[in-house]
């Protein structure tokens, strides 16, 4: 499993990937809906830091503040 976590400036990052009995911090799971292709922030576009201008890292943002709102 990944996690993405939001750093204080409000940047994102991914988690290490945990398998077996690793450890797994506190998280939140935000649901949205999906928008065209060309729009969603892909895998390669966190990782890379790219994707900040597509219209689906709003929703990316919007889900990370209220995980933040809600103590996680």
């Amino acid at each position: 499993m990944r996690l993405l976590r939001r750093s204080k400036p409000g940047e994102f990052s991914f988690n290490k990937n945990f398998v077996g009995n690793d450890p797994i911090p506190p998280y939140a799971i935000l649901s949205h809906t999906w928008g065209a292709d060309a729009e969603e922030v892909t895998f390669e576009d966190l990782t890379n830091g790219t994707g900040k201008d597509k219209p689906g890292y709003e929703k990316i943002r919007f889900c990370g503040e209220q995980a933040r709102r809600d103590g996680f």
